[in-house]
């Protein structure tokens, strides 16, 4: 997905007008974006209000098959987001429909997850179960929370290991919360694919969620949207999902990804904004300039320069706000890796200067 695909981003982009002004809708990330264990990310409720005041339409494309859109929305509206249940785009609804367009309509599902998933799968006229035993034509597996007995991963397993297609709602090994990172549904796909190893050939689930195409094609669907942004905490889900339907990016760094995985990012992680939180959202995004003077070379932005000379990372100056020196950081990085992943030395110096 890089190199003759499409040209290799080398820095983030400036944006000259708020991107609530440039985009018809913001694709949210919810879990590290949007909310965190429960509660609101900061600046997150004033900073959507102001989007949708200024036009831009915004729509929760979650990974977490956990919950229905109907409990996500009124949790968005608890948080002071209001939001409408037809807002709120889940892996669930993605892989339901996946599974929809391969089996005839009625057919059973054994599913291994929560209430969101259950609720996904009939509306698609699909009917879900509980055990390997109850004849069902297909496996699936969506997030179902902490307390997710063990035994819905041994019916998983049973039924995959006799050969029933077996589907994913989504592969993140982790989700964040409140406390930290926590075990999320990819980690749970992993406990079916190691009872299962001793398959010839092994068993493979089909995924459905961020970064892949039938979830990026079911917000479509369901959005609408014409000049979309996706907007996320995660390189591997949600950047990379937006690389791969061609849309614009922004990374806030309210979630699972830091600076120093940032700047080792490869093309298809690599976000088209770079911001602190969903302030962004509003805010004009400033240029990230090419260095060219009396040899050096380097990229400067917001008073900060950055360069990759003499094989270690290096950031000069001061600038009013360390974004400003991430960003120019990310294009001295990322124009030193071109398709590959930047590993020189120098992140965390850098990182201490701009206490990220």
């Amino acid at each position: 997905m890089t190199g003759s695909h499409r040209p290799i981003r080398t820095r983030p982009e400036g944006c000259p007008a708020p991107p609530s002004r440039m985009y018809d809708t913001a694709l949210l990330d919810l879990d590290g974006v949007v909310y965190a264990g429960g509660e609101a990310v900061v600046h997150a409720v004033e900073s959507l209000a102001a989007a949708r005041e200024a036009g831009m339409r915004l729509a929760y494309v979650t990974n977490n098959a956990a919950r229905t859109p109907l409990t996500v929305a009124g949790h968005l509206t608890r948080l002071g987001v209001p939001a409408e249940p037809e807002e709120v785009v889940t892996s669930a609804q993605a892989v339901a429909r996946t599974i929809a367009e391969e089996l005839p309509a009625g057919s059973r599902v054994l599913c291994v997850g929560g209430e969101g998933l259950r609720v996904a799968l009939r509306e698609r006229g699909l009917e879900p179960v509980e055990s390997a035993d109850d004849a069902p034509a297909a496996v699936v597996q969506g997030y179902g929370g902490p307390e997710m007995p063990w035994g819905r991963l041994a019916e998983a397993a049973i039924a995959v290991g006799r050969g029933l297609p077996w589907f994913a709602s989504n592969g993140d090994l982790t989700i964040p919360g409140g406390r930290g990172i926590a075990p999320g549904n990819g980690a749970a796909v992993e406990v079916v694919r190691i009872a299962t190893r001793w398959m010839r050939p092994a068993p493979e689930p089909r995924t459905a969620g961020k970064p892949l195409p039938p979830m990026h094609r079911e917000t479509i669907l369901r959005t609408g949207a014409e000049r979309p942004l996706v907007v996320g905490d995660r390189l591997d889900t949600d950047i990379e999902g937006a690389y791969a339907g061609g849309v614009d990016s922004l990374l806030v760094l309210t979630g699972v990804t830091d600076a120093a995985q940032l700047l080792a990012a490869p093309p298809e992680h690599r976000p088209t904004y770079v911001a602190a939180d969903l302030r962004a959202l509003h805010r004009e995004q400033p240029e990230v300039e090419e260095l060219r003077d009396g040899g050096r070379s380097g990229f400067l932005c917001g008073g900060w320069a950055a360069s990759a000379e003499g094989g270690v990372l290096r950031l000069e100056g001061r600038g009013d706000d360390p974004l400003d020196g991430l960003r120019a950081l990310c294009a001295a990085a990322w124009t030193h890796a071109g398709e590959g992943v930047c590993d020189l030395p120098g992140v965390d110096e850098v990182r201490a200067v701009l206490g990220l």
